[in-house]
């Protein structure tokens, strides 16, 4: 994995943009913009839109209304982290196999790997503390093995921006530790970090930048003024109202 990032700085900018299923909206009229190298937790109470967010930025949703704009290659330069809840473990593959994934921008669907792209995957399941489950059926993962597996496989993409959907969810403390201050350590390089969370302190703690939902922007800037009382309030209230 590169040390620092040397490619053009890639920013997302949302205008007025609203993302759902079927003609209903599930997020409305985000507009704000995700700078370079930024670090980025998007928070809000549950069917807030967070996941819809990264699903819009990623293209999975095309925008209702408004527009999503990424400078640089594009979707190519961002790397994704699903809910694992999402990923299919019963398919045979081993956990090489799904961190070998991840070089597939570099070589292609149908190209055999080179020994430097196999050595990149190993370092990247080493990083991780998974080096000696490299052969082992993705089935046969703890929770918190299968969300190192997926860190390995977005390190080996080697993007420039990142985007985890509730990357800690259901893991154990430990693993919490040490992914988090991976994902520190990748932001040091440069890299742009956006990730949806649940837990409050862990961002306090280490993202110096939030996004609060509620079905559309309730806040966005520094973390400390995003989080205030008042903002967390407004947000509890516009999601009851959605509910009742």
């Amino acid at each position: 994995m590169s040390e620092s990032m040397d490619a053009a700085p890639v920013t997302i900018e949302l205008s007025d943009a609203s993302f759902g299923w079927h003609g209903h909206p599930a997020l409305r009229s985000v507009s704000g913009r995700f700078a370079a190298g930024g670090m980025t937790a998007v928070v809000g109470p549950n069917g807030a839109g967070k996941s819809t967010l990264i699903k819009g930025i990623m293209g999975v949703l095309r925008p209702m209304t408004g527009s999503v704009h990424i400078s640089g290659a594009g979707r190519s330069e961002l790397a994704w982290l699903p809910q694992a809840a999402e990923l299919d473990r019963s398919f045979p593959v081993s956990v090489l196999d799904l961190v070998a994934m991840g070089a597939w921008r570099r070589v292609g669907g149908w190209r055999r790997y080179r020994s430097d792209e196999l050595d990149r995957c190993m370092d990247a399941l080493d990083m991780v503390g998974l080096a000696d489950a490299a052969g082992r059926g993705v089935d046969t993962l703890s929770g918190g093995q299968m969300q190192r597996t997926l860190f390995a496989r977005m390190l080996v993409q080697d993007a420039p921006v990142l985007l985890l959907d509730e990357p800690f969810a259901a893991v154990d403390s430990h693993t919490t530790d040490d992914l988090m201050a991976l994902l520190c350590g990748l932001h040091g390089q440069g890299r742009t970090v956006i990730a949806v969370l649940h837990d409050l302190e862990l961002v306090r703690d280490h993202f110096p930048d939030c996004l609060l939902l509620s079905g559309s922007v309730v806040a966005w800037g520094p973390t400390a003024d995003t989080l205030n009382d008042a903002h967390l309030k407004t947000a509890r209230q516009w999601h009851a109202r959605a509910y009742a």
